[in-house]
């Protein structure tokens, strides 16, 4: 039961926040895309990922439906910002691993990011897709092939 508690997406995130810093601090070979430019995209980047998991946990709330990706859904959401892609926590925490990314100048690590969202598309995104499209059928199948998985 505790393995299921640590195999979460804000695990996974955290893990990967620390992985880039200690890289950036450590081991950054001078490597460097510090500018005002990039300083700007962290903070968008940063600010947007923060505000699409809030206003997707809003909208999952509004359904009374569970955020927790190891638990069976109650509804299928597929209205705010979930018009836009299928997974909007897990684009948000993207984007959040990108603006601290960029924010610490941790350029080697930009190389997470592809592992990150192959670890999230693999370890939860497909079977999250599988448990809805068994209890929501062709409802779920219309809403895949409406909306995006990530963008």
């Amino acid at each position: 039961m505790m393995s299921r508690w640590l195999n979460i997406p804000p695990v996974w995130l955290a893990l990967a926040l620390v992985i880039a810093y200690f890289q950036a601090r450590y081991f950054h070979f001078g490597l460097s895309l510090s500018h005002p430019i990039t300083n700007m995209l962290a903070g968008l980047s940063i600010g947007a990922g923060g505000v699409l998991m809030a206003l997707a946990v809003i909208e999952m709330r509004r359904h009374r439906t569970t955020v927790i990706p190891h638990r069976e859904a109650d509804h299928l959401v597929t209205t705010g910002v979930f018009k836009w892609t299928r997974n909007p926590i897990y684009l948000g925490d993207t984007l959040v691993l990108l603006g601290f990314i960029l924010h610490w100048d941790a350029v080697l690590s930009l190389a997470i990011l592809p592992i990150f969202i192959m670890a999230i598309d693999y370890g939860f995104i497909v079977p999250e897709e599988d448990r809805l499209r068994r209890k929501f059928r062709s409802d779920f199948e219309r809403y895949m092939r409406d909306t995006r998985r990530w963008i």
